[in-house]
């Protein structure tokens, strides 16, 4: 850079900011902390202050079609109620009031837009990035004398299946012209619509390594509601839901795998019946923090996805932290796994799950090559590949005790 410092050389671009807003994908005090988003804005924050939106509907839930109805209002209602928290260091946490569909859309600039600007304020945020990951932040864009607009695309939004796909695809075509800079986590996804937006930037997902790793070593049968369940057990940890997870393929599996204790950690969106195989135990949700004692206290970690939209531009969090704890990982195929596919056993259909679990159930596993592939991809690398993009753009932090939080 000519011999000068990153904030010399950025100070003459296009502008400073004193802060980050991020229209989320996820609710903070709700969702499994290990998102992208999350882990992104918290280790920002740790150098200026960050102002993280709880997700903005991007579908209006359903009395009679949705079994989460209650569940989903009664959490929403919670968020709410905690009004703007500043959860650690300077990250900032706020639920606003909002309408999703074409009638939020509508509302957008007089009813939500004031309040995140509010909260922001709260924050000391006054000359913001705005960072968007939800489509139906896109309609925010503008609204706060932002410096630059960023967007985060790890997920094919409009291949959700609740969402409408034809509000959705505006939303992201309308994004995507008007960001600076996109956010990938999948290199193909990223190919794929190279040329299509302005500047682009591949930075897969991280992984906490020392919680995971330190838990893999641990000796220990697991926490309590797993510890007294006999081995071998094969764990899945994560969202099940339709537009992810194959239940046909997983019940089969599990059939024909009657001697093994199959392990499912996470929330469900599918019937309450779906699955009633005595091999077979739901735990529900649990707190990030205890995620990684779950995957230790498995023999194998599965991924069962489907062939969805959704999952062929997915980068799951969950491969990484999987082998950072040290066990052996039985998958179906997807794209993201492209230079990790030596690390796993790859299979397709009940058969070839069944038989790649059996083996790697035998066999023994290397804990500390898998270790080693993951030791350069930890959250503060990926925070820090996110802040020198926002520098390259041109802009300079510029907020309150900047010294004191030096961003080159």
């Amino acid at each position: 850079m000519d011999g000068h410092s990153a904030d010399e050389h950025f100070s003459e671009g296009r502008g400073a900011f004193d802060g980050i807003i991020c229209i989320g994908g996820e609710d903070w005090w709700y969702h499994n902390r290990g998102h992208f988003d999350f882990q992104i804005m918290r280790r920002l924050a740790k150098r200026m202050p960050v102002l993280f939106v709880n997700s903005i509907a991007v579908r209006m839930p359903s009395v009679t079609g949705d079994k989460m109805f209650m569940e989903r209002i009664q959490r929403k209602l919670k968020s709410l109620a905690r009004g703007v928290v500043n959860v650690e260091n300077n990250f900032w946490v706020f639920s606003p009031v909002s309408v999703p569909g074409a009638t939020g859309q509508k509302l957008t600039g007089w009813a939500l837009a004031p309040q995140i600007k509010l909260a922001a304020q709260r924050a000391g945020i006054r000359r913001p990035v705005l960072w968007v990951h939800c489509p139906a932040g896109q309609a925010l864009a503008g609204a706060f004398g932002e410096v630059a607009v960023l967007m985060q695309r790890t997920d094919r939004f409009e291949a959700f299946p609740e969402g409408d796909p034809e509000v959705l695809g505006r939303q992201i075509a309308s994004l995507k012209q008007q960001a600076d800079l996109v956010v990938y986590a999948a290199p193909h996804l990223m190919q794929e619509e190279a040329g299509t937006v302005k500047r682009q930037l591949l930075v897969t997902h991280g992984v906490e390594l020392d919680a995971f790793v330190a838990a893999g070593k641990e000796k220990s049968r697991g926490p309590g509601d797993v510890s007294y369940l006999k081995r071998p057990r094969v764990g899945f940890i994560g969202g099940i839901d339709a537009h992810t997870f194959d239940p046909e393929l997983f019940l089969a599996v599990a059939r024909q795998l009657a001697d093994v204790q199959f392990v499912m950690i996470g929330g469900s969106s599918l019937p309450d019946d779906w699955c009633t195989l005595p091999n077979v135990k739901f735990t529900g949700r649990k707190p990030y923090e205890m995620i990684a004692k779950y995957m230790a206290a498995m023999d194998v970690l599965i991924m069962p996805w489907n062939r969805s939209e959704w999952i062929k531009a997915c980068n799951p969090v969950k491969l990484k932290e999987y082998l950072a704890v040290g066990r052996p990982v039985v998958t179906t195929d997807f794209a993201a796994l492209d230079g990790w596919r030596d690390l796993v056993r790859v299979a397709e259909g009940p058969d070839q799950f069944a038989s790649a679990i059996r083996r790697a159930l035998a066999e023994p596993f290397d804990a500390a090559s898998a270790h080693a592939r993951v030791t350069p991809e930890s959250w503060d690398a990926k925070a820090e590949l996110v802040r020198r993009a926002i520098l390259d753009l041109g802009l300079r932090y510029d907020g309150a005790d900047a010294p004191a939080r030096a961003v080159a």
